[in-house]
Protein backbone atom coordinates (compact mmCIF):
# COMPACT_ATOMS: atom_id res chain seq x y z
CA UNK A 1 0.00 0.00 0.00
CA UNK A 2 1.10 3.44 -0.49
CA UNK A 3 0.92 6.14 2.20
CA UNK A 4 -1.85 7.56 3.68
CA UNK A 5 -3.26 9.50 0.98
CA UNK A 6 -3.80 6.92 -1.23
CA UNK A 7 -5.13 4.72 1.83
CA UNK A 8 -7.71 7.82 3.49
CA UNK A 9 -11.22 8.35 2.55
CA UNK A 10 -11.65 10.64 0.32
CA UNK A 11 -14.61 12.63 2.51
CA UNK A 12 -17.91 13.53 0.80
CA UNK A 13 -20.56 11.65 -0.76
CA UNK A 14 -20.43 7.47 -0.18
CA UNK A 15 -19.32 6.53 -3.06
CA UNK A 16 -20.33 2.65 -3.95
CA UNK A 17 -19.71 1.03 -7.64
CA UNK A 18 -22.10 -1.54 -9.53
CA UNK A 19 -21.66 -4.50 -11.77
CA UNK A 20 -21.13 -4.19 -15.31
CA UNK A 21 -24.72 -4.20 -17.31
CA UNK A 22 -25.06 -7.70 -19.22
CA UNK A 23 -23.33 -8.20 -22.03
CA UNK A 24 -21.09 -4.91 -21.59
CA UNK A 25 -17.44 -4.44 -21.51
CA UNK A 26 -15.58 -1.69 -21.08
CA UNK A 27 -11.99 -1.67 -23.08
CA UNK A 28 -10.86 1.55 -22.49
CA UNK A 29 -7.87 0.29 -19.87
CA UNK A 30 -4.92 -0.99 -20.67
CA UNK A 31 -4.16 -4.47 -19.23
CA UNK A 32 -1.72 -4.34 -16.26
CA UNK A 33 1.51 -4.40 -16.84
CA UNK A 34 1.31 -2.28 -20.46
CA UNK A 35 2.48 1.02 -20.92
CA UNK A 36 0.37 3.85 -19.14
CA UNK A 37 -0.40 6.98 -21.60
CA UNK A 38 0.53 10.37 -19.88
CA UNK A 39 -2.47 11.62 -17.88
CA UNK A 40 -3.48 14.83 -16.73
CA UNK A 41 -2.75 15.22 -13.13
CA UNK A 42 -6.71 15.65 -12.84
CA UNK A 43 -7.61 12.59 -14.38
CA UNK A 44 -4.80 10.60 -12.07
CA UNK A 45 -6.71 12.10 -8.88
CA UNK A 46 -9.85 11.28 -10.08
CA UNK A 47 -9.14 7.51 -11.16
CA UNK A 48 -7.35 7.32 -7.42
CA UNK A 49 -10.96 8.56 -5.99
CA UNK A 50 -12.66 6.00 -7.95
CA UNK A 51 -10.66 3.31 -6.87
CA UNK A 52 -11.20 4.47 -3.51
CA UNK A 53 -14.76 3.87 -3.80
CA UNK A 54 -15.37 0.71 -5.87
CA UNK A 55 -12.73 -0.59 -3.02
CA UNK A 56 -15.12 0.27 -0.55
CA UNK A 57 -18.28 -0.74 -2.31
CA UNK A 58 -16.53 -3.66 -2.97
CA UNK A 59 -15.72 -4.62 0.65
CA UNK A 60 -19.66 -2.91 1.94
CA UNK A 61 -21.53 -4.88 -0.54
CA UNK A 62 -19.48 -8.27 0.75
CA UNK A 63 -20.94 -7.57 4.18
CA UNK A 64 -24.61 -6.72 3.12
CA UNK A 65 -24.48 -10.05 0.98
CA UNK A 66 -24.01 -11.85 4.74
CA UNK A 67 -26.53 -9.61 6.37
CA UNK A 68 -29.56 -10.48 3.50
CA UNK A 69 -28.54 -14.09 3.95
CA UNK A 70 -29.21 -14.00 7.38
CA UNK A 71 -32.56 -12.64 6.96
CA UNK A 72 -33.71 -15.12 4.69
CA UNK A 73 -33.35 -13.46 1.56
CA UNK A 74 -31.22 -15.42 -0.62
CA UNK A 75 -31.97 -13.61 -4.16
CA UNK A 76 -30.47 -9.89 -2.14
CA UNK A 77 -27.64 -11.82 -0.82
CA UNK A 78 -26.99 -13.38 -4.11
CA UNK A 79 -26.88 -9.79 -5.69
CA UNK A 80 -24.84 -8.24 -3.09
CA UNK A 81 -22.30 -11.04 -3.43
CA UNK A 82 -22.04 -10.98 -6.75
CA UNK A 83 -21.47 -6.99 -7.45
CA UNK A 84 -18.43 -6.51 -5.26
CA UNK A 85 -16.59 -9.61 -7.27
CA UNK A 86 -17.50 -7.28 -10.37
CA UNK A 87 -16.30 -4.16 -8.67
CA UNK A 88 -12.87 -5.70 -8.16
CA UNK A 89 -12.44 -7.96 -11.24
CA UNK A 90 -13.70 -5.00 -13.50
CA UNK A 91 -14.42 -1.38 -12.22
CA UNK A 92 -11.49 -1.56 -9.82
CA UNK A 93 -9.09 -3.55 -11.82
CA UNK A 94 -9.37 -1.31 -15.43
CA UNK A 95 -9.19 2.30 -13.57
CA UNK A 96 -5.90 0.62 -11.52
CA UNK A 97 -4.56 -0.56 -14.79
CA UNK A 98 -5.32 2.84 -16.51
CA UNK A 99 -3.41 4.64 -13.54
CA UNK A 100 -0.45 2.06 -13.69
CA UNK A 101 -1.07 1.23 -9.86
CA UNK A 102 0.33 -2.48 -10.59
CA UNK A 103 4.11 -2.34 -11.56
CA UNK A 104 7.01 -4.65 -10.42
CA UNK A 105 7.01 -7.60 -7.10
CA UNK A 106 9.71 -5.41 -6.01
CA UNK A 107 7.84 -2.11 -6.52
CA UNK A 108 4.73 -3.28 -5.09
CA UNK A 109 6.61 -4.88 -2.10
CA UNK A 110 7.90 -1.06 -1.45
CA UNK A 111 4.39 0.29 -1.92
CA UNK A 112 3.40 -1.77 0.53
CA UNK A 113 5.65 -1.93 2.85
CA UNK A 114 5.57 2.22 2.93
CA UNK A 115 1.37 1.79 3.49
CA UNK A 116 1.99 -0.23 6.18
CA UNK A 117 4.71 1.29 7.97
CA UNK A 118 2.73 4.02 8.15
CA UNK A 119 -0.47 2.83 9.47
CA UNK A 120 1.43 0.68 12.58
CA UNK A 121 3.52 4.05 13.55
CA UNK A 122 1.24 6.77 13.19
CA UNK A 123 -2.03 6.42 11.93
CA UNK A 124 -3.67 3.28 13.88
CA UNK A 125 -1.61 4.54 17.16
CA UNK A 126 -2.77 7.85 16.54
CA UNK A 127 -6.54 7.01 16.35
CA UNK A 128 -5.98 4.98 19.58
CA UNK A 129 -5.39 7.24 21.44
CA UNK A 130 -8.11 9.74 20.12
CA UNK A 131 -10.16 7.05 20.72
CA UNK A 132 -8.95 6.34 24.48
CA UNK A 133 -9.50 10.03 25.32
CA UNK A 134 -12.84 10.10 24.18
CA UNK A 135 -13.77 6.61 25.97
CA UNK A 136 -14.08 5.09 22.87
CA UNK A 137 -12.19 1.74 24.77
CA UNK A 138 -13.58 -0.68 22.36
CA UNK A 139 -12.17 1.39 19.30
CA UNK A 140 -9.08 1.85 21.02
CA UNK A 141 -8.37 -1.69 21.45
CA UNK A 142 -9.11 -2.21 18.14
CA UNK A 143 -6.91 0.22 16.64
CA UNK A 144 -4.02 -0.56 19.14
CA UNK A 145 -4.67 -4.56 17.50
CA UNK A 146 -4.95 -3.47 14.24
CA UNK A 147 -1.24 -1.38 14.21
CA UNK A 148 0.20 -4.23 15.59
CA UNK A 149 -0.56 -6.53 12.46
CA UNK A 150 0.20 -3.79 10.11
CA UNK A 151 3.56 -4.21 11.66
CA UNK A 152 3.45 -7.60 10.95
CA UNK A 153 2.71 -6.91 7.79
CA UNK A 154 4.89 -4.32 6.93
CA UNK A 155 7.81 -7.11 8.89
CA UNK A 156 6.71 -9.88 6.21
CA UNK A 157 6.62 -7.69 3.19
CA UNK A 158 10.16 -6.11 4.31
CA UNK A 159 11.38 -10.01 3.92
CA UNK A 160 9.93 -10.87 1.11
CA UNK A 161 11.81 -7.65 -0.73
CA UNK A 162 14.81 -8.83 0.64
CA UNK A 163 14.36 -12.44 -0.68
CA UNK A 164 13.81 -10.59 -3.89
CA UNK A 165 16.79 -8.36 -4.08
CA UNK A 166 19.70 -10.65 -2.43
CA UNK A 167 18.32 -14.26 -2.74
CA UNK A 168 18.45 -14.44 1.35
CA UNK A 169 16.44 -15.93 3.47
CA UNK A 170 12.44 -16.70 2.60
CA UNK A 171 9.43 -15.27 1.64
CA UNK A 172 6.97 -15.69 5.38
CA UNK A 173 4.40 -17.87 5.45
CA UNK A 174 1.17 -16.09 5.37
CA UNK A 175 -0.53 -14.88 8.34
CA UNK A 176 -3.90 -16.55 9.23
CA UNK A 177 -7.00 -15.04 8.93
CA UNK A 178 -9.55 -14.94 11.76
CA UNK A 179 -12.93 -13.66 9.84
CA UNK A 180 -15.01 -11.10 11.91
CA UNK A 181 -18.97 -11.24 11.44
CA UNK A 182 -20.22 -8.10 11.00
CA UNK A 183 -24.16 -8.70 12.21
CA UNK A 184 -26.91 -5.37 11.70
CA UNK A 185 -26.07 -2.44 14.22
CA UNK A 186 -26.55 1.17 15.48
CA UNK A 187 -22.37 2.45 16.03
CA UNK A 188 -20.74 1.01 19.37
CA UNK A 189 -18.58 4.28 19.57
CA UNK A 190 -19.58 7.94 20.43
CA UNK A 191 -16.96 10.28 20.13
CA UNK A 192 -17.54 12.16 16.01
CA UNK A 193 -14.00 11.60 15.89
CA UNK A 194 -13.73 8.08 16.33
CA UNK A 195 -16.24 7.45 13.99
CA UNK A 196 -14.59 9.53 11.41
CA UNK A 197 -11.62 7.56 11.89
CA UNK A 198 -13.37 4.17 11.89
CA UNK A 199 -14.48 5.64 8.47
CA UNK A 200 -10.90 6.34 7.76
CA UNK A 201 -9.52 3.22 8.18
CA UNK A 202 -12.50 1.20 6.91
CA UNK A 203 -11.87 2.98 4.00
CA UNK A 204 -7.99 2.20 4.12
CA UNK A 205 -8.43 -1.11 4.82
CA UNK A 206 -10.88 -1.85 1.93
CA UNK A 207 -8.48 -0.38 -0.76
CA UNK A 208 -5.23 -2.37 0.32
CA UNK A 209 -7.44 -5.44 0.31
CA UNK A 210 -7.95 -4.29 -3.43
CA UNK A 211 -4.70 -3.39 -3.75
CA UNK A 212 -3.24 -6.52 -2.88
CA UNK A 213 -5.76 -8.61 -4.54
CA UNK A 214 -4.23 -7.07 -7.57
CA UNK A 215 -0.45 -7.29 -6.36
CA UNK A 216 -1.24 -11.00 -5.66
CA UNK A 217 -2.34 -11.96 -9.36
CA UNK A 218 0.98 -10.33 -10.52
CA UNK A 219 3.29 -12.00 -8.18
CA UNK A 220 1.48 -15.07 -9.58
CA UNK A 221 1.73 -14.18 -13.37
CA UNK A 222 5.02 -13.34 -13.00
CA UNK A 223 6.05 -16.90 -11.70
CA UNK A 224 6.39 -16.32 -7.89
CA UNK A 225 3.46 -18.48 -6.13
CA UNK A 226 4.68 -17.61 -2.67
CA UNK A 227 4.28 -13.98 -2.69
CA UNK A 228 1.16 -14.32 -4.49
CA UNK A 229 -0.13 -16.28 -0.95
CA UNK A 230 1.66 -13.89 1.11
CA UNK A 231 -0.15 -10.59 -0.58
CA UNK A 232 -3.37 -12.75 -0.62
CA UNK A 233 -2.98 -13.68 2.82
CA UNK A 234 -2.57 -9.60 4.09
CA UNK A 235 -5.36 -8.59 1.53
CA UNK A 236 -7.87 -11.21 3.11
CA UNK A 237 -6.95 -9.84 6.77
CA UNK A 238 -7.36 -6.32 5.72
CA UNK A 239 -11.19 -7.38 4.84
CA UNK A 240 -12.02 -10.19 6.76
CA UNK A 241 -10.68 -8.44 10.08
CA UNK A 242 -9.37 -4.99 10.12
CA UNK A 243 -12.58 -4.24 7.97
CA UNK A 244 -15.16 -5.97 9.23
CA UNK A 245 -14.01 -5.08 12.86
CA UNK A 246 -14.14 -1.48 12.62
CA UNK A 247 -17.57 -2.59 10.54
CA UNK A 248 -18.74 -3.48 13.25
CA UNK A 249 -17.91 -0.86 15.46
CA UNK A 250 -19.35 1.83 12.84
CA UNK A 251 -22.83 0.62 12.42
CA UNK A 252 -22.03 -0.19 8.84
CA UNK A 253 -24.47 -2.64 8.19
CA UNK A 254 -28.58 -2.48 8.97
CA UNK A 255 -31.42 -4.15 8.09
CA UNK A 256 -31.34 -5.58 4.52
CA UNK A 257 -33.69 -2.98 3.21
CA UNK A 258 -31.33 -0.13 5.02
CA UNK A 259 -28.64 -1.60 2.75
CA UNK A 260 -30.31 -1.79 -0.22
CA UNK A 261 -31.13 2.04 0.62
CA UNK A 262 -27.49 2.92 0.90
CA UNK A 263 -26.00 1.04 -2.17
CA UNK A 264 -28.74 2.87 -3.94
CA UNK A 265 -27.80 6.28 -3.00
CA UNK A 266 -24.36 5.43 -3.72
CA UNK A 267 -24.92 4.20 -7.06
CA UNK A 268 -27.23 6.74 -8.11
CA UNK A 269 -24.36 9.52 -6.80
CA UNK A 270 -21.66 7.81 -8.94
CA UNK A 271 -23.84 7.25 -12.08
CA UNK A 272 -25.42 11.16 -12.10
CA UNK A 273 -22.81 13.56 -10.26
CA UNK A 274 -19.12 11.44 -9.84
CA UNK A 275 -18.22 9.66 -12.95
CA UNK A 276 -19.70 11.88 -15.55
CA UNK A 277 -17.94 14.95 -13.70
CA UNK A 278 -14.89 12.80 -14.25
CA UNK A 279 -15.16 12.03 -17.74
CA UNK A 280 -15.50 15.34 -18.86
CA UNK A 281 -12.52 16.38 -16.98
CA UNK A 282 -10.78 13.46 -18.66
CA UNK A 283 -12.33 14.47 -22.18
CA UNK A 284 -11.25 18.15 -21.83
CA UNK A 285 -7.91 17.01 -20.79
CA UNK A 286 -7.47 14.82 -23.69
CA UNK A 287 -7.14 11.53 -21.91
CA UNK A 288 -9.75 10.25 -24.05
CA UNK A 289 -9.53 6.76 -22.39
CA UNK A 290 -10.23 7.35 -19.31
CA UNK A 291 -13.36 9.59 -20.38
CA UNK A 292 -14.52 6.43 -22.25
CA UNK A 293 -14.43 4.12 -19.16
CA UNK A 294 -15.60 6.77 -16.95
CA UNK A 295 -18.49 7.15 -18.98
CA UNK A 296 -19.29 3.35 -19.35
CA UNK A 297 -18.92 3.34 -15.54
CA UNK A 298 -21.25 5.75 -15.18
CA UNK A 299 -23.93 4.00 -17.47
CA UNK A 300 -23.23 1.17 -15.73
CA UNK A 301 -24.00 2.61 -12.83
CA UNK A 302 -27.53 3.71 -13.52
CA UNK A 303 -28.76 0.36 -14.51
CA UNK A 304 -27.71 -0.66 -10.93
CA UNK A 305 -28.95 1.88 -9.33
CA UNK A 306 -32.38 1.09 -11.08
CA UNK A 307 -32.06 -2.78 -9.84
CA UNK A 308 -31.46 -2.25 -6.68
CA UNK A 309 -33.99 0.39 -6.50
CA UNK A 310 -36.65 -2.80 -7.89
CA UNK A 311 -35.14 -5.13 -5.41
CA UNK A 312 -35.74 -2.91 -2.20
CA UNK A 313 -39.43 -2.54 -3.58
CA UNK A 314 -39.60 -6.01 -3.98
CA UNK A 315 -38.66 -7.04 -0.41
CA UNK A 316 -41.81 -8.27 1.56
Amino acid sequence: MTAYPIRALVTGTLAVSVVLCAGATASAAPAVGTAIPALQQQTRTNLTQAMRGEAFANASYTLFAAQAQREGRPAVADLFRKTPAVELDEHFTQEAALSGLVSSNEANLTDAITGEGYESTTMYPTFAQQAKAAGDTAAADLFTEIAKDEAAHQAAYQAALTKLRTGKGAIPTPPAVNPVTVPAGQPKVTSAQTKANLDTAMHGEALAHAKYTLYAQHAQQSGNPALARLFTAVSDVELQEHYSGEAALAGTVGTTSQNLATAITGETYESQTMYPTFAQQAKAAGDTAAATLFQHNATDEAGHAQAFQTTRKGLS
